[in-house]
């Protein structure tokens, strides 16, 4: 019965102009701000989306690192049984550290990554060639594949450089002399990628035998192992048995701890508009208190009828919290409306564009999640409720009387 009343005076016209103002007002600011929200989240999943394809192209699955130091020590029992384990696609060995590229006069510090036979079949990399081939050599005549922004740093082409470049690596080794603790060996290009800048102007993949070589690594030494998995979405119940297999002296990171930073401050920032947006809310709230105030002052004797009648306070109050309600409901559906149609647009016709040329994209890219829409009705109707409170409780609590 509650909501038939609280839908007449909704839709009805009310005797002061103002109060139909203000209810439509308040209407549109939930709309604006539901819209918002909407888009920002899916604005925020697409970037998401798009970083985390970006990134799966070079980090794997699983990988183990050293617990302390910069090694760790695998022995060939203990690679075979990884690779035997269950949802394990396959293994590869790392060996990885810091390095100076010479060529000519031209110099670039990069984290020298070598890798063994398997890494091509695991990684994401070799699809991802800018120029000539993925192709890492051997122990004895390595080559190089190099990112894009080092390409340029170099001043090399990488398919058609013939000419070395000269490697310099730090050695594992107890001798004071600054010279004796560097190895010097040349290596030529084969290829370079393009991924994203941050790969690009930092990493370059070679043989992890040319770099255990020059660095004096033992033959079960090695910087990392990298895992990919059958699938990914089981790496938690992964990363557990293969740490009890391991020990403590291994640690084991899963795709998105390999760089949990970057997810971390991008899901922040989301949160931090949301919030934000979630203000613009708060400030609409205000404006229902004082148009469900105006209402009940207006229906006085509607409540007095009613009370007569023997409405209780609890029908009382559950009219006017619907009347809120219902204004949230109108605003937030209108907003979440005009969100989709706007999203819609955007994915087939790439309406709004980034500025700039420095991303692989020149769109904003979207996603939309179903629990964004939960969230942000759930987060209307929860503010809207708590601003039709106090005037519905003050409207139950009052005695009125027909009386003019």
């Amino acid at each position: 019965m509650y909501l038939k009343f609280a839908w007449r005076y909704f839709k009805a016209k009310k005797s002061t102009n103002a109060i139909n103002i203000i209810s439509w007002v308040t209407a549109g600011v939930i709309a604006f701000s539901t819209m918002c929200q909407v888009l920002v989240l899916s604005v925020f999943n697409g970037f998401e989306d798009l970083v985390q394809s970006l990134y799966s192209n070079f980090y794997a699955d699983i990988k183990v690192l050293p617990a302390k130091g910069k090694t760790i020590v695998l022995t060939s029992s203990q690679i075979s049984s990884i690779r035997k384990m269950n949802g394990v696609k396959g293994t590869s060995l790392i060996a990885e550290e810091k390095a100076l590229l010479q060529n000519g006069d031209q110099q670039a510090v990069v984290l020298l990554k070598g890798v063994d036979d398997n890494y091509s079949r695991l990684s994401g990399v070799p699809k991802k060639m800018f120029r000539g081939t993925f192709n890492t050599g051997t122990t004895d005549h390595p080559k190089l594949i190099v990112g894009y922004g080092i390409e340029s740093a170099l001043g090399v082409q990488s398919d058609k450089n013939l000419f070395p470049i000269t490697v310099f690596l730090p050695k594992k080794t107890s001798s004071r002399n600054p010279l004796a603790a560097l190895s010097e060996g040349n290596a030529t290009t084969s290829g370079s990628f393009a991924i994203q800048q941050d790969f690009d102007n930092k990493y370059v993949i070679t043989n992890i035998g040319f770099i255990k070589q020059q660095m004096n690594y033992k033959p079960n030494e090695y910087s990392a192992i990298e895992i990919s998995l059958i699938d990914p979405n089981n790496s938690a119940h992964f990363v557990d048995e293969l740490e009890k297999f391991l020990g403590s002296n291994y640690k084991v990171l899963t795709k998105y701890e390999q760089n949990a930073s970057l997810y971390n401050s991008m899901r922040l920032e989301k949160w931090v508009i949301y919030a934000v947006l979630t203000l613009i809310l708060i400030i609409a709230a205000f404006n229902m208190i004082g148009a469900l105030t105006m209402l009940v002052l207006e229906k006085r004797k509607d409540i007095s009828v009613l009370q007569s009648l023997g409405a209780d306070k609890s029908l009382i109050r559950k009219i006017f919290l619907s009347e809120g309600l219902l204004l949230a409901v109108t605003g937030a559906g209108t907003g979440i409306i005009l969100a989709l149609i706007i999203c819609f647009l955007q994915v087939k016709l790439k309406l709004i564009k980034l500025v700039g040329n420095s991303f692989l994209i020149d769109y904003f890219p979207v996603k939309l999640v179903i629990t964004d829409f939960l969230l942000v009705t759930f987060t209307a109707l929860i503010i809207a409720f708590a601003a039709s409170w106090f005037p519905a409780k003050k409207a139950s609590e009052q005695l009125f009387n027909l009386k003019t």
